[in-house]
């Protein structure tokens, strides 16, 4: 919240992680930054990487959009993520507003 109330709405995606990620050295927020992600497919790592915006504590998804609206495509990003990474919790983060809004994605897979 500190990071949207600072530097408001206005700007793209990447100064808000470049933000966010100063906010998490600053509080001790264990992160890593756009680490790669693989699908597996038939017990085959797939050569295709995917890049959350950010990790933290080895549980949490945490990805940032500075769009108007949050069409169902960024909840399935999230979402696929969060499951292809055996996180515990997705986290989608819309900076483009007067209120900094966020959605949350369990993953239940891991639940199970």
């Amino acid at each position: 919240m500190s990071v949207h109330r600072e530097l408001g709405s206005g700007f793209m995606e990447k100064v808000y992680q470049d933000a966010l990620e100063i906010e998490f050295q600053e509080r001790g927020i264990l992160y890593l930054r756009e680490e790669p992600i693989h699908a597996v497919y038939h017990n085959i790592v797939l050569p295709t990487e995917f890049k959350p915006d950010f990790i933290c504590f080895n549980k949490v998804i945490v990805e940032l959009k500075a769009v108007k609206e949050l069409d169902d495509i960024y909840r399935s990003q999230t979402i696929n993520y969060t499951k292809l990474a055996n996180m515990d919790l997705g986290l989608l983060i819309k900076f483009r507003s007067k209120s900094l809004y966020h959605e949350r994605f369990p993953n239940f897979d891991k639940l199970v």
